[in-house]
């Protein structure tokens, strides 16, 4: 059985592991935008879904809001019971949406997985060169 050596040049061994080196960062742009893609989609969805949910939420809000409004006036002239309905409306109003933007802040849409793979590729081109 005879063996072929590889003899190849310090050039060509330099130029396979340059294009080797080049794939791999094409597939990894490939993969960020991927990655970044599929979160946006989904981050999308249920800002979408948060939409449609608080315009149907929002008419009967006004509903229960007129509601109380004529509950009060029973006991209150009409535009203190309106005003106090008001301000109550407003500070839940502003509870929730600061709930919902703390939420959003912390939801990460940076491509986690291709961030790992670049620090493994690196690691790998790293001990190639050596």
């Amino acid at each position: 059985m005879h063996m072929q050596k590889d003899e190849r040049s310090l050039g060509d061994l330099f130029r396979d592991f340059a294009s080797e080196l080049s794939q791999l960062v094409r597939q990894e742009v490939r993969l960020a935008k991927t990655e970044v893609t599929q979160s946006a989609k989904s981050v999308g969805r249920d800002v979408g879904f948060m939409a449609a949910g608080g315009f149907i939420a929002y008419g009967g809000l006004l509903a229960i809001i007129a509601g109380f409004v004529a509950l009060l006036s029973l006991a209150l002239p009409l535009w203190l019971a309106a005003i106090i309905v008001g301000i109550a409306v407003a500070l839940i109003g502003y509870a929730l949406l600061h709930e919902g933007m703390a939420k959003l802040q912390k939801t990460n849409i940076a491509p986690t997985e291709t961030i790992e793979t670049l620090k493994e590729d690196s690691t790998w081109a790293h001990n190639q060169i050596q």
